[in-house]
């Protein structure tokens, strides 16, 4: 096995050294790339099935750690403490105002759409058995949850303006002052 590695070391150092340099600007780094790249060949160099394959494999392995070297380089910004956003003094938050109005929004909906939703969401009732309960097959039970969250969504976005993060997460909302629905805590 070392005698493998060290054929393979002789046979294409140089190459993926260059091939490297043309990624990765300091010599020093690499030479450090060049060398985790070795070690990684070293270890693994069993799992090779086909070895005519050996120049794709190791430049594959070539340009993952060359990723992992740019992902080691990024740089860490702390979050400054004032955008930590606080609970408002009445430990009331926008999720739970939000929540409270969902369930009203909810029973605004049509039976069919309702029942369903409230079984599987605000209780927790796996749709197999939310299913058996409304005497509805499993498809036509999560067909209706479907449609319900689909309604549900349409009058949320009709009636509120709400504010998501990078990831698409709640991170505020805002009803108007108008909204039965979502002011009826």
């Amino acid at each position: 096995m070392a005698q493998k590695t060290l054929d393979v070391w002789e046979k294409f150092s140089e190459r993926l050294r260059s091939f490297i340099l043309k990624r990765i600007a300091d010599p020093t780094d690499a030479d450090d790339v060049l060398q985790q790249i070795f070690i990684k060949v070293h270890t693994h160099i069993g799992t090779l099935r086909d070895e005519e394959r050996i120049a794709p494999w190791l430049y594959q392995i070539a340009k993952n750690t060359i990723t992992d070297y740019y992902r080691a380089q990024r740089q860490c910004v702390a979050i400054p403490e004032t955008l930590i956003v606080e609970v408002e003094p009445d430990g009331e938050d926008s999720i739970s105002q939000l929540a409270t109005g969902l369930r009203h929004l909810i029973e605004t909906l049509p039976d069919n759409y309702r029942q369903p939703l409230l079984l599987a969401e605000i209780e927790g009732l796996p749709q197999k058995e939310m299913a058996e309960q409304l005497r509805l097959s499993l498809s036509a039970a999560k067909s209706r949850v479907q449609r319900g969250r689909r309604l549900l969504r349409a009058a949320l976005l009709s009636c509120c303006h709400f504010e998501l993060d990078h990831r698409g997460r709640l991170m505020d909302y805002a009803p108007p002052a108008d909204c039965r629905h979502c002011n009826s805590a």
